[in-house]
């Protein structure tokens, strides 16, 4: 081991590495969904919002990631899905609650974050199986208010049963590490 705390041979993650500009990228795309003027121009921007949000893993993974995405990614995350359902709210198709349960994995990740961060405890989790559920429930759920679908409250409600889920995933896991 080098001063460094970086093994013989072995190069340093870089703090900011090129799929994290990909990942920044959801910051300007949640203000252009709060500001877009119609359905169609919000289904375009959370179409590259998602698309982005897949592209920048695999192409973390493929050229090695950085110091600072594996913090990045669920910030922009999150700021993306929360102003996302602020129009949503907005909209008044579902209640607060509702929008809630549908943010609940979210608002409790971001609490353990916090929570982590001010006892100087470090740690990562890889995404598990339930996390990209609600993702992709979540997802579904946008596109459903998009098209003014029936299905955006059984979708939502969804959500918010597989984010119980994915807490409890992930509680598990953070237990065992």
């Amino acid at each position: 081991m080098q001063a460094t705390g970086v093994a013989e041979g072995r190069q340093p993650r870089p703090l900011v590495g090129a799929p994290d500009l990909l990942t920044a990228l959801r910051v300007p795309l949640a203000a252009a969904f709060v500001l877009a003027d119609s359905g169609a121009a919000r289904l375009a921007v959370l179409a590259l919002a998602a698309a982005s949000d897949f592209i920048d893993g695999i192409w973390a993974r493929r050229v090695g990631g950085s110091r600072l995405g594996g913090v990045l990614d669920p910030i922009c995350d999150k700021v993306f899905i929360v102003a996302a359902f602020a129009v949503v709210m907005r909209g008044g198709v579902l209640s607060t609650w509702e929008i809630l349960g549908v943010l609940l994995r979210d608002i409790v990740a971001a609490v353990a974050f916090l929570v982590v961060w001010m006892l100087r405890r470090p740690t990562t989790l890889p995404a598990r199986a339930g996390g990209k559920a609600v993702t992709v429930g979540q997802l579904l759920t946008l596109v459903a208010f998009l098209a003014g679908s029936d299905l955006v409250r059984p979708l939502a409600w969804a959500t918010a049963a597989m984010s119980v889920y994915a807490i409890a995933d992930y509680s598990r896991a953070a237990r065992h590490r």
